[in-house]
Formats: C-alpha cells, sequence, structure tokens
C-alpha cells in the first residue's frame, strides 16, 4: 500500500488520467468526425465533465489539484509543503501523459482515416491540436501569455470560492459540478484565443505525447514556440487568482462574534 506523498501523487496521476482522458477524447471525437459528432459547445462540457468525475476519482486522497498551477498556488498562499509540488506536478503530467496515450490507441484508425497517416501540426488535416493547445494565428506570444493569465486567474479565485466554508462555501460532494462548470464557463467565455489551457499538465503531458508518438518537433516550434505559454502563464495566473481572493475576500471575513 502507498503511504504519504507517494499515495497522494498516485491519485493526482489517476485523476488527472481521468481528466485529460475525457477531454482529450471529445476533442479527438469532435476534429476526426468533422463536427459530424461534436462541437465547441460539447468540447467545453466534456472538459467540465472531465474535471468533476477527476476531482471526485481523487480528491479524498490528494485534494484533487489536477494542475500544477494550482499545486504552486496552495504553496504560496496556502502553506501547502512546497516538498510535496514537484511529486504532484509530475504525476499530474504522467497522468495527462498517459490518458494521451490512451485516446491516441483508442482513435488510431480514426486518425489515420482523417489524415492518411501523416501527423501533421499546422494544416487543413492537423491532429496535434486534438492533444494540446495551440494559438490562433493572431494571437502574439505576449496576447496569448495575457490569455492564460486571465484563465486561470478565473479558475484559481473560483476554486477558492467554492471551497471557501468561511464564505457561503459549497458541500464536499457538490465540489466537482461547481469545479467543473468553472471551467465550462471559462471555455464558453475565453476558449477562442487558445483552447484554455489553463493547466501546465493538461498541456505539456498530451504536448510531449505528440512529440514521441509521430508528430515531431513541430509540437514545439509552432505558434512561434507557443509551447512554454501554457506552461508558465497559468502559474502566474494561478497565484494571482489567490492572491485576488485572499486580498478582496478572505482577508475581510468577519469572525462569528463581531457579526452579532
Amino acid at each position: 500500500m502507498l503511504k504519504g506523498t507517494a499515495r497522494e501523487a498516485a491519485a493526482e496521476f489517476f485523476g488527472t488520467f481521468i481528466l485529460i482522458a475525457f477531454g482529450v477524447g471529445v476533442v479527438a471525437q469532435t476534429v476526426l468526425s468533422k463536427n459530424a459528432n461534436g462541437s465547441f459547445l460539447a468540447i467545453n462540457i466534456g472538459w467540465g465533465i472531465g474535471v468533476m468525475l477527476g476531482i471526485y476519482a481523487s480528491a479524498g486522497v490528494s485534494g484533487a489539484h489536477l494542475n500544477p498551477a494550482v499545486t504552486v498556488a496552495l504553496a504560496v498562499h496556502r502553506a501547502f509543503p512546497w516538498s510535496k509540488v514537484l511529486p504532484y506536478s509530475i504525476a499530474q503530467i504522467a497522468g495527462a501523459f498517459g490518458a494521451s496515450a490512451l485516446v491516441f490507441a483508442t482513435y488510431r484508425e480514426a486518425l489515420s482515416a482523417f489524415d492518411g497517416g501523416v501527423r501533421a501540426v499546422e494544416g487543413a488535416t492537423a491532429t496535434a491540436g486534438i492533444f494540446a493547445t495551440y494559438p490562433q494565428p493572431f494571437l502574439s506570444i505576449a496576447g496569448g501569455f495575457v490569455d492564460q493569465v486571465v484563465g486561470t486567474m478565473l479558475l484559481m479565485a473560483g476554486v477558492l470560492a467554492v471551497t471557501d466554508q468561511k464564505n457561503v462555501g459549497a458541500p464536499a460532494w457538490f465540489i466537482g459540478p461547481l469545479v467543473g462548470m468553472l471551467v465550462i464557463a471559462i471555455g464558453v467565455a475565453f476558449g477562442f484565443n487558445a483552447g484554455y489551457a489553463i493547466n501546465p499538465a493538461r498541456d505539456f503531458g498530451p504536448r510531449l505525447f505528440t512529440f514521441v508518438a509521430g508528430w515531431g518537433s513541430g509540437v514545439f516550434t509552432a505558434g512561434g514556440g507557443w509551447w512554454w505559454v501554457p506552461i508558465v502563464a497559468p502559474i502566474v495566473g494561478a497565484i494571482l487568482g489567490a492572491w485576488a481572493y485572499d486580498a478582496l475576500i478572505n482577508k475581510h471575513h468577519v469572525a462569528p462574534e463581531a457579526g452579532r
């Protein structure tokens, strides 16, 4: 039986695996069916449900971070042990990588029917975007950085809000659906620019998989070298989101006896 951090990392691996399996899976179905069996709304709903199920799978063991940006922000603002940040993050990236392999194995024949066996990063038959995020042609690196900071800031602030028992707070069993709906809201509001990664593991794990599975080094050079933005910007956004929640809400809670 796993104990301590290893037990928690295993839960983070599995929770992130569940999240990415459904998230990347719904994108694969939409793209490979040429929108006949999916849509932008379906993609957002699929990701939201994936987040919910990932939380249910792991929250009781690890707290269901499922996102290195969340883990780092909790270390900065909530005294989460820094010694656990790297094990959690590695487990999350590994879970995302493994889920990408699962989706690839499931849709391998559909991929070949779509692209003729040529794994492209860009162009009419590009399929790398099924797994990782890529910016719109008009989006600059700076604009994409802002995009990811904003999305992850809203994610982190929303997570702290729904879990804050000093505020309205949500019962533990309902946190998963609320965070899932939060992700859907971010997707439908801020998904256009670059696919709202808002999670370094969600982007880097699948991107690394495509690198080794036939798409090649183009996954790191496309979009003007976009690959690092969904890693760094979400961490900045999550730290800012937690700071904003604490500065504007958490530090101003009134003690029960003071409110009488």
